[in-house]
């Protein structure tokens, strides 16, 4: 078919159907063409191409064949030739599309993840995971526009009954009038996957599965276009795909047929505050890049062209002052239906994927995060190293806050820097204000706050703050709040741990950096807090400590330790009269140790408490590992006594995620009991405790194997009182075996 003809063959053929004049006139001005500061062909090369094929031969030798059929083309339009020149012209866009096409699919089909393997790539289909966006139509009033502001969440809908929530394969489908959007502002904090969807966006029109409207899709990444000084709108086309020649002209002649993407505005920097009277209307005019963008902007060049923006929200006050009509969208993150749905593309093992994500689940603030994508990969890809490494996520040696410490790390190098000499003093006062918010139970900061606390830097703001634009608050400025509250909370709690910065300690009016004051409020009233108090923990953990120093130059004061010590073994004592043992009663405690996972720090806490005595508690998986973790590392424990408490039930131990299908279906395992955690602690426990009460916590028959282990293996366990069960005849039977057992030494049995 002509269509799949090379545009060489259709040079050829154009030249053999000319007349012996005609082709005469075309080697005489194809001898004036001139080539890179040169003739093209010297003179007696050309009175010696006789014939068409001869005459491509010696074309070959200086030039490409795109540049050959350029200049053929230029030639039959001088020579009035334009059928043969809109021949030529077709097969070039038509070569040029195959060629872009290619160019997509090389450069945006295949990614590499921060920590592949050499080699390494996946493909964008494979791990794609849509997004909840936000979405609110174009303003209709005008003038000043109120855009999306940040979300802590994601399945809600915006404030505003015209604010609805889409996938990216929505972003330029017709609504309900039937109106199509021209120019799309998808807005994200930095990790929310703007760039990823924009792959996705390049990737289903390459496909032909979406945006099909569109004949070309151009992606312009800002980042590497800061530094261009002048450039024309054919030129940033051409620049979109380097390695073929552009037929820039032809493709812009159908300009409602074109979709431009700036992806990562905000790294331009524009001000956008240029006359209109400066501003282009011919694409092939070359000006400075701010004019050029502008005038895209402002429809003045190219009206009927759709464009589609990511950017942070700092771009947005720029932005709103050229568009007009335009649509915005807010990634919001991850559904929790969506993050699970990421394991199981992440792992490409469903039992595995269950098993990981269960437990990230049932840590809350782990769970939270990852609405997140950066961090839901962040904490898919610690998970799997722990995972491979010691094929039990109970042994996790990577506490939540390390993972935020991490994720905060990545900020930084987004901004390409290793520890930037102003980060540090930055992120000192982005701590105090973090601080100050969750004392006074603030999630949003005004600008003039903003500007009090020194953090109006465009360079690393925009990394932890998103900024909400609205023409409601023109009295106040903007208004500001953290990516995600967890964040606030890491900072907050980072805060309190630091070693004393200098400025800050000078400062009079800055918020008092007293740890003890923290514990003893949230001790008293303020459990509101729990979460910074965890974070407190995890972030003076040995590993941690030494991570925060590595990457990002802070030091964490090992006072906070000592102090932190204390309280813990400072607790429940003024609960507990001289002669009564020292119980712990809640939950907190366990959670603060399990996020610290350092068995000494554990045992010095636990040293002084013989008991734990929970009632009518409702124990998460994660609480029973944090419980377990506890017991094995217990000094002297005399009692645990649980009353009331229901166990979540556990899956196959977690090596099974490791087997393969026929692996599985040979080891026909019964699920585990809802006490297994809780015994398996009980027969490894750092002192073997005497009395175990487990009062209406409704046992039953299955829990019967675990007890019966439990007395076989625990030879010190002289009481257990197994209240309100329902263990059945088979149930008692198994017992009786664990009681016959020689090193069973039980003298009460309830």
């Amino acid at each position: 078919m002509a269509g799949e003809e090379r545009p060489i063959s259709v040079l050829l053929q154009a030249l053999q159907s000319l007349r012996l004049k005609e082709f005469q006139e075309f080697k005489k001005r194809l001898s004036k063409v001139r080539l890179q500061g040169r003739w093209s062909i010297p003179k007696d090369l050309l009175e010696e191409a006789t014939y068409p094929s001869m005459l491509l031969s010696y074309v070959g030798r200086n030039c490409s064949e795109e540049t050959a059929v350029d200049i053929a083309i230029g030639v039959f339009q001088e020579m009035n030739q334009k059928e043969l020149a809109e021949r030529l012209l077709d097969e070039n866009i038509k070569e040029y599309k195959r060629n872009y096409r290619d160019y997509v699919a090389r450069n945006f089909l295949l990614y590499k993840e921060v920590n592949a393997c050499l080699g390494d790539s996946l493909t964008v289909s494979s791990r794609y995971t849509d997004l909840t966006i936000a979405w609110k139509p174009p303003s209709k009033g005008g003038g000043e526009h109120e855009a999306v502001g940040t979300s802590h969440g994601c399945g809600g809908t915006r404030n505003g009954a015209a604010t609805t929530t889409i996938t990216a394969q929505m972003l330029f489908k017709p609504d309900e009038d039937g109106q199509t959007p021209q120019v799309v502002v998808l807005v994200g904090a930095p990790g929310m996957g703007k760039t990823m969807t924009v792959r996705k966006v390049m990737v289903e029109w390459r496909e032909g599965s979406n945006y099909t409207q569109f004949d070309y899709i151009f992606c312009i990444n800002c980042k590497d276009k800061a530094f261009t000084k002048e450039v024309s709108v054919a030129d940033l086309i051409s620049q979109c795909c380097p390695y073929t020649q552009t037929p820039a002209g032809r493709i812009l002649d159908n300009p409602e047929k074109i979709l431009l993407i700036f992806d990562g505005f905000e790294a331009l920097g524009f001000s956008l505050l240029l006359p209109e009277d400066e501003l282009i209307s011919d694409p092939m005019e070359v000006k400075p890049l701010e004019t050029i963008v502008m005038s895209l902007l402002k429809k003045t060049v190219l009206p009927e062209c759709s464009l589609l923006i990511t950017t942070r929200s700092t771009a947005l006050q720029s932005l709103g002052r050229c568009l007009e009509g335009e649509c915005y969208a807010e990634i919001l993150g991850f559904s929790a239906a969506k993050r699970e749905e990421y394991f199981h593309r992440f792992f490409k093992d469903d039992y595995k994927a269950d098993v990981i994500f269960r437990f990230t689940k049932d840590n809350e603030i782990l769970h939270s995060f990852c609405i997140i994508p950066m961090v839901c990969w962040l904490i898919c890809t610690i998970l799997d190293q722990e995972f491979r490494r010691k094929k039990n996520l109970l042994k996790c040696s990577k506490v939540t806050a390390w993972m935020g410490v991490y994720y905060l790390s990545r900020l930084m190098r987004c901004r390409g820097e290793d520890k930037p000499p102003d980060f540090q003093q930055f992120l000192h006062k982005l701590c105090s204000l973090a601080a100050d918010g969750i004392w006074k139970h603030k999630v949003l900061f005004e600008e003039k706050e903003i500007k009090d606390y020194g953090l109006d830097q465009p360079d690393f703001l925009p990394l932890f703050l998103n900024e909400k634009i609205s023409k409601k608050s023109v009295d106040h400025g903007n208004v500001y709040s953290f990516t995600h509250l967890h964040i606030q909370e890491l900072l907050a709690a980072l805060f309190y741990v630091l070693e004393d910065d200098e400025e800050a300690a000078g400062d009079s009016g800055a918020l008092k950096k007293d740890v003890n004051m923290l514990l003893e409020s949230y001790s008293e009233s303020r459990k509101d807090l729990s979460l910074t108090v965890r974070y407190l923990f995890g972030l003076v953990n040995q590993k941690t400590m030494e991570y925060v120093d590595k990457t990002v130059g802070f030091r964490i004061s090992p006072r906070a330790r000592e102090d932190m010590l204390r309280w813990l073994q400072g607790r429940h004592r003024g609960t507990s009269k001289p002669s009564q043992e020292l119980k712990i009663s809640e939950l907190d405690i366990f959670h603060f140790l399990f996020e610290m996972n350092e068995p000494s720090f554990a045992q010095s806490a636990l040293g002084c408490f013989t008991d734990i005595d929970l009632q009518d508690i409702k124990l998460t998986l994660y609480d029973q590992m944090a419980l377990s973790f506890c017991i094995q590392h217990w000094p002297r424990l005399g009692c645990v006594s649980l009353r009331g408490c229901s166990f979540e039930q556990q899956d196959l131990g977690e090596e099974m995620a490791l087997a393969t299908t026929l692996e599985r279906s040979r080891r026909r395992e019964e699920p585990r009991s809802p006490i297994h955690l809780l015994c398996q602690a009980l027969r490894h426990a750092g002192s073997f405790p005497p009395k175990a009460a487990l009062w209406w916590c409704g046992l039953s028959e299955s829990c019967c194997m675990d007890l019966a282990v439990l007395l076989a293996e625990h030879p010190g366990l002289a009481q257990l009182e197994l209240g309100d069960g329902v263990l059945g005849d088979s149930g008692v039977r198994l017992l009786c075996r664990g009681l016959r057992h020689p090193h069973c030494h039980l003298r009460v049995l309830r």
